[in-house]
């Protein structure tokens, strides 16, 4: 079995089960001014593009004090989090229980390339909400707790190589939204595609 599958979805959680971004537990009226921020600030982003929306905006929108949104979410980061939440758990969920290559039952070589794939495939869908949730604040990628799950589910694909940590985090800094961003227009998805799937072999 898989170091990072704990196969049935019963007994104790492995290392990486833990490190799953956790569905958000509050109280009923906290949920609904939360669903109407997040929609609002959804619908804004849409329509004018994440860099052009002001928190301001997104409050009046939702109908709530900007408060409420500073207490809830801090900032436009903050925001972008809070959207990337649900759409992190699916992946999240496809590498521990899914199937292969994504899921357990591959060779690590076979999974890690599959994770770049599906990786970019999230990024490229949510590029602007994923560059914001990780460059509003100086080092805020870091923070994130889908980063730990991320780098821990890659270390242990590369489990083997001279320093698997350090080299899950040299893979990550390739797949940072705000450098795929900037090489996009140059390159195009399939030449990144490919340079990524030649970086992660080259680090096993």
């Amino acid at each position: 079995m898989d170091a990072n599958s704990s196969g049935p979805r019963s007994g104790s959680a492995t290392p990486l089960e833990l490190l799953r971004t956790p569905p958000p537990k509050e109280r009923a009226d906290a949920a609904r001014n939360r669903t109407a921020i997040l929609d609002a600030a959804a619908r804004l982003f849409a329509e004018h593009g994440v860099a052009a929306v002001s928190l301001d905006q997104i409050a009046a929108t939702a109908g709530v004090g900007k408060g409420t949104l500073f207490r809830r979410f801090g900032d436009k980061s903050g925001l972008a989090v809070a959207l990337l939440d649900t759409r992190e758990r699916v992946l999240q969920e496809a590498i521990l229980y899914g199937p292969p290559p994504l899921g357990p039952g591959a060779p690590s070589a076979e999974r890690l390339t599959a994770f770049v794939d599906a990786y970019l495939d999230y990024l490229l869908a949510h590029l602007d909400l994923v560059r914001m949730s990780e460059t509003a604040t100086p080092g805020a990628r870091y923070r994130i707790g889908a980063y730990r799950f991320w780098h821990r589910h890659v270390a242990i694909l590369l489990d083997g190589s001279p320093d698997p940590d350090h080299a899950a985090h040299v893979l990550l800094a390739a797949l940072a939204a705000e450098h795929i961003a900037a090489l996009l227009p140059e390159l195009g998805d399939p030449r990144i595609r490919v340079g990524l799937r030649r970086i992660a072999g080259q680090l096993r």
